[in-house]
């Protein structure tokens, strides 16, 4: 389970982290989970969801609908992925009306870009910390992660 050096050193990046009150296979399966992914990642963008699975080596697309009905999203690599503790996407590509772009100038200016997800927990409290690459792709989010991690605390605690 190695961590791509890509993942440490490429790129400057942007942390969000959150204390949520539940034991930490609660906080990964209601972060990871289908259904849940879908509520707390509705800040991004209603109607988002995933193809493909958290395990290593996977590739997993990011989908969300265009107002025009077509879909667009990202596309990556599971990189790293221990379960309740961490797991990285590291991106390769874009989706654009519906179509995968991993070769235009817009899809390669974010080639090894990257989400990492750590949990860590103690006492009965998990803290998740989000740690995005500092790029235009990313740096878009800025003020939707907050809300998103919050929904996430929300769901988490609830269940």
């Amino acid at each position: 389970m190695l961590e791509s050096a890509a993942l440490k050193s490429r790129m400057a990046s942007l942390q969000y982290s959150i204390d949520i009150a539940a034991p930490v296979h609660t906080v990964w399966t209601t972060m990871l989970g289908d259904e849940t992914y879908r509520d707390w990642t509705s800040a991004f963008g209603e109607g988002g969801y995933y193809e493909g699975d958290w395990s290593e080596g996977s590739e997993i697309r990011f989908v969300g609908q265009e107002d025009d009905g077509s879909l667009s999203g990202m596309i990556g690599t599971v990189v790293a992925s221990r379960p309740d503790k961490f797991v990285s996407v590291e991106y390769f590509g874009q989706i654009v009306h519906g179509e995968i772009d991993t070769t235009s100038d817009d899809a390669q200016a974010f080639v090894g870009s990257y989400e990492n997800y750590s949990f860590e927990e103690t006492d009965g409290v998990t803290t998740v910390t989000v740690e995005l690459s500092d790029d235009e792709m990313m740096n878009q989010f800025d003020d939707v992660w907050p809300r998103a991690l919050g929904r996430l605390k929300e769901l988490a605690e609830n269940r």
